[in-house]
């Protein structure tokens, strides 16, 4: 598996596929779900999904090889990768950007075949990777992906993130209890009632649930699906197609509606053709840091209390904690303050010796204009500007800004780049600001950042592979299951079922070979109603005369009597079994 491509820092999301551990009951799971859902999307999803399906290499009688996905996904700009769950949102855009589709290698229960909490590979490659296709759609979601990856990520949102992801894993996994899943509910709520404002991250995750995942598109009075969350739930692509889900024109004021993971959507959005989500994702960039920059742009940073970026003018990039914008007197940005380990980029590559480490309690620089130039950007002076302010190697020098900042000290260096200037050090420094102290002479050596405006502000470090781990970007694993014998054995009967099918069996060798199986299995496991279904639809095509094919009608009736959530389930696979 190819990752040499990647980011240092992207690659630990990837895992192996591990094929073998999918048991003879994924693979039911699997073409049961992917069998009613072609049935029905053919008809209900947007014209290009079944077409999706045959060029992305998504088979209905087996789970497939991510790998034989990427290379048809190959063809039209992408490829896919295995991860594992969850993973952060920002590793999952910064992936997207980059063209690469993560899937989760792992496989829904039977018991949430309809609707599973956590990611899973019928999501991921039944629901997202078939729509890649369609040219204006892939290019929708890398455009969303760069924007995305820009946005603000607040603390808040990561606290999140770890709630939901942790809830997934456990309702997901069959060896949890009631009090687990208690415990982990509980958790979501007391983190979801502490969120005290909606970060871009946020919003951009409201955009991506009620387009990419949620997505509805063409009229509004019958439309067609599109979202992977909805092409990947049998029970939702039906229920969002009803009058009882309020269908609402997209406009950039869906991200002002919240969702809620699990539980089916009381209403969706409907774009009028896949350039509609471009136009609208243009406008909410629009409102975003990155574009704004300024002191919009910093108080956004501020509020979030994660490592974020501010650009200047003269293209320098500070990261870390920004926790303080001071203005002066007109309400202009006069200083930038920042907390813990910071880093000093230009063009998104770290500048040599202004790591974190280097400057790993802070930092702050004034921005803004000089007095001696209050029309010219300090970055653009020439040598000749700088040595008239005696700003030159072992001078000492007193700059006053238009602000009111003051800094003197002695000036070690000048760090230019593409003729312009970014940092100028200084050692027995000091800063201040009407009476304030900014910078003392016994805290070090100041490097003082240049530019007189902050053009940009954006999520994360600008250099993230030179800057190195955030909370943002922790990868975790969904562990394999282990499985008692008594589980083993149920597999052995999936495993024998799938067998016989695949051998071709007919006629009465067929039926002593199916009664076989389905008398153990009714014995041990009378209520798993998947395995009856999948042998009535054998015995229907080969042995349709057979005393077996009534006994497992009374199998699947009886059951459907006893359980309401399993009757819709067996009559949708009665219908394509050839029963009804």
């Amino acid at each position: 598996m190819e990752t040499d491509f990647l980011p240092p820092h992207l690659r630990k999301y990837v895992v192996e596929q591990h094929y073998e551990k999918y048991t003879p009951v994924d693979q039911a799971v699997w073409r049961y779900v992917l069998r009613q859902l072609k049935a029905f999307l053919s008809k209900h999803a947007h014209e290009c999904y079944v077409e999706g399906l045959q060029k992305t290499g998504i088979d209905i009688e087996r789970i497939p090889h991510i790998d034989d996905i990427s290379k048809k996904l190959q063809e039209f700009g992408w490829r896919a990768l295995p991860v594992s769950g969850f993973i952060p949102p920002a590793a999952f855009m910064e992936l997207q950007s980059l063209g690469v589709l993560p899937i989760a290698s792992d496989m829904r229960s039977l018991d949430h075949l309809l609707y599973t909490p956590a990611p899973d590979i019928v999501h991921e490659a039944a629901g997202h990777a078939p729509i890649l296709i369609h040219p204006e759609f892939s290019e929708y979601l890398r455009q969303y992906a760069q924007i995305a990856k820009k946005a603000i990520i607040s603390k808040e949102d990561l606290d999140l993130y770890e709630a939901i992801r942790e809830l997934s894993d456990i309702k997901e996994s069959p060896t949890s209890t009631p009090e687990q899943i208690k415990a982990a509910e509980d958790t979501l709520e007391k983190v979801g009632k502490s969120i005290s404002h909606i970060s871009e991250a946020s919003e951009l995750s409201r955009m991506n649930w009620w387009t990419a995942e949620y997505g509805l598109i063409g009229k509004l009075e019958n439309p067609k699906i599109f979202g992977a969350g909805l092409l990947s739930s049998v029970g939702e692509s039906k229920w969002c197609l009803s009058d009882k889900v309020k269908k609402i024109p997209l406009t950039v004021d869906c991200i002002k509606t919240g969702y809620d993971i699990t539980e089916p959507q009381p209403q969706l959005f409907v774009a009028s053709d896949f350039k509609n989500l471009s136009r609208v994702l243009d406008e909410m960039a629009s409102q975003m840091a990155f574009r704004l920059g300024g002191l919009k742009g910093l108080e956004k940073a501020i509020q979030a209390q994660s490592v974020n970026t501010a650009e200047l003018n003269s293209g320098i990039q500070i990261s870390g904690q920004i926790v303080e914008a001071i203005t002066d007197d007109k309400g202009a940005l006069a200083y930038l303050r920042l907390q813990g380990p910071s880093q000093l980029s230009y063009s998104d590559h770290e500048l040599a010796g202004h790591d974190k480490k280097y400057h790993a309690h802070g930092f702050g620089t004034p921005v803004g204009f000089l007095k001696a130039r209050p029309d010219q950007c300090p970055s653009t002076f020439t040598e000749m500007d700088w040595a008239a302010l005696h700003v030159e190697p072992g001078k000492n020098t007193r700059l006053e800004f238009t602000s009111g900042v003051v800094v003197t000290g002695t000036v070690q260096s000048r760090l230019a780049k593409n003729g312009k200037t970014l940092v100028v050090t200084l050692s027995d420094a000091k800063a201040e600001f009407k009476g304030r102290v900014l910078f003392a002479p016994e805290w070090g050596i100041f490097d003082m950042a240049i530019g007189s405006a902050v053009t940009s502000v954006f999520g994360g470090p600008a250099d993230r592979e030179a800057y190195g781990e955030t909370s943002d970007f922790v990868a975790k694993r969904v562990p394999i299951p282990k499985y008692s014998g008594f589980e083993l054995t149920r597999h052995d009967h999936y495993g024998a079922v799938r067998k016989i099918r695949e051998n071709q069996l007919q006629g009465e060798e067929l039926t002593k070979a199916l009664e076989k199986v389905v008398d153990a299995h009714r014995t041990i496991f009378p209520t798993d109603w998947l395995l009856f279904l999948e042998a009535l639809e054998i015995v229907n095509v080969r042995a349709p005369h057979s005393p077996l094919k009534k006994q497992l009608e009374m199998d699947l009736a009886n059951l459907s009597e006893q359980s309401e959530k399993n009757k819709g389930l067996i009559h949708d696979g009665l219908a394509l079994a050839g029963a009804l």
